[in-house]
């Protein structure tokens, strides 16, 4: 073989490997190359997930790749069936066409398919034109079907079926979101979406991000440029350059955007909320409390490692209750946590000096009802607000990947209130929803800085922290 034959035989093969790539996508998928919470999203095995990502951030891929995952019966992290039934959900046929509908069809070997049903176009060139569905082949000898559905029908035509999962690519109507949750109901199925948020604070910011009900089956995750390893640095750098900070914010950090702001944009749940762990009893500091009776009563529970990164490792948070109710279930907390008590037997902690103030139910002070039932409590804090906010903010800040506090997903109301802290017209945060942030910046305006903490940590206390802070980690890459 000449050196020609030699050069034709490599082009030949080469067009083959690229034909199998494009036929076996999937096969390739996250495999040169990892994409880190594209994999999370795999993993999490809630029933109603959101990805909050930027521009080419890698959302979409991962919903299309969950679709046919499902529909195939190949999902290498859940549970697989046969004969599955899922739509995928667009804002218009276009954007069917163009995004989700291309997508799944990237990953979809056409030996796979055993039928598709048009809308428009031709069934040999389905890339071209509007599918109405896909019947394709799944492992376990039954057969999915991957129907394909567009917000601008409206909530009509998204009645009647019974669905395994429902995708959404980008942020639907709430009256549909209402109604694709009733079709995956009877078969306990999921509901996952894929976003950009660009319609600011939406019904998607009040109901999924915030969560106010808590609900427990509703995770969501942010990804930004950064985190898709097949986007180029500078790239990224260049056009960071160019777009503008609320762009910004939304289109590569995914980020929901109001006219004022958010007060802490530092705080990201998927750094700053950790799951709990035993902490060693000599991390255990203090309490802070911001007393509300008729409106809600916020109290916290601060433990603080030998390098002064704060843990918050419990909540309480209720209203319309008396003060010796809450001092009763803020002692019930502390015996669930093993808390330090005084000599005495009663607890520390700080409080609001608004609490000096008479009750209307008593003619003794918040300050002193908590005192009477064991809880000592210190209203002497520093409630300067602007200087409170610029210290949270330091500690909530993201230094090459380590931050200075670390907030445990129990403390619901808490992760809740720093994601709807929002700057007002006046150039101050809106007061509203706040009680959790005010006993916040309260404790950490006690806390000294991290050199007066470092100079008083002897080198067995460093070596307990490493290992303690090991052990957390390894804890959370088993979860």
């Amino acid at each position: 073989m000449n050196y020609l034959e030699i050069l034709n035989s490599l082009d030949e093969i080469q067009k083959n490997l690229d034909k199998f790539k494009n036929h076996n996508k999937l096969l390739f998928y996250n495999k040169e190359k990892v994409h880190k919470k594209q994999i999370e999203f795999h993993k999490c095995t809630k029933r109603n997930r959101w990805v909050f990502g930027g521009n080419r951030s890698g959302k979409s891929e991962c919903g299309a790749v969950e679709v046919v995952w499902l529909s195939r019966g190949i999902h290498p992290y859940k549970q697989n069936k046969k004969n599955v039934e899922g739509w995928v959900v667009s804002l218009s046929q276009q954007v069917q066409r163009d995004v989700a509908q291309k997508k799944i069809l990237e990953y979809l070997n056409p030996e796979w398919i055993v039928e598709i049903v048009m809308q428009s176009g031709r069934k040999s060139s389905p890339q071209n034109g509007v599918i109405d569905y896909i019947i394709i082949q799944n492992v376990f000898g039954g057969f999915s079907r991957i129907g394909f559905k567009s917000c601008d029908q409206g909530r009509e035509k998204f009645q009647g079926a019974s669905l395994d999962f429902v995708w959404f690519d980008e942020e639907p109507p709430y009256d549909i979101y209402l109604e694709c949750r009733m079709r995956v109901l009877d078969k306990k199925g999921e509901i996952f979406g894929t976003m950009t948020p660009l319609k600011g604070l939406s019904w998607v910011y009040s109901e999924i991000y915030l969560n106010p009900k808590n609900d427990k089956e509703i995770w969501t995750i942010q990804m930004e440029w950064a985190d898709n390893p097949y986007l180029d640095k500078q790239e990224i750098e260049e056009m960071s350059k160019v777009l503008s900070s609320d762009e910004l914010e939304s289109r590569r950090y995914g980020r929901f955007l109001s006219l004022g702001g958010l007060v802490y944009p530092e705080f990201d749940p998927n750094i700053h909320v950790i799951e709990p762990f035993d902490l060693p009893k000599e991390w255990f500091d203090t309490i802070s409390i911001d007393p509300g009776l008729h409106n809600p009563l916020s109290a916290h529970f601060y433990a603080v490692d030998f390098d002064g990164t704060i843990y918050v490792v419990a909540e309480h948070f209720a209203s319309s209750q008396t003060v010796e109710w809450h001092a009763q279930k803020i002692k019930e907390i502390c015996d669930k946590l093993g808390w330090k008590k005084r000599s005495d037997g009663r607890i520390d902690a700080l409080i609001d000096s608004a609490a000096n103030q008479k009750t209307l139910a008593s003619n003794k002070s918040v300050t002193e009802l908590f005192v009477e039932n064991g809880i000592m409590v210190n209203p002497n804090v520093n409630k300067d607000l602007f200087s409170g906010i610029s210290r949270v903010k330091s500690y909530l800040k993201n230094i090459n990947g380590e931050v200075r506090i670390k907030i445990f997903s129990n403390c619901t109301n808490l992760i809740r209130e720093l994601k709807n802290y929002w700057w007002g017209d006046n150039d101050a945060p809106i007061k509203k929803d706040d009680h959790c942030l005010d006993e916040l910046r309260y404790y950490i305006m006690t806390k000294p800085n991290n050199n007066s903490l470092e100079q008083k940590k002897t080198t067995i206390e460093k070596h307990k922290d490493k290992l303690i802070r090991k052990i957390n980690q390894n804890r959370r890459k088993a979860l």
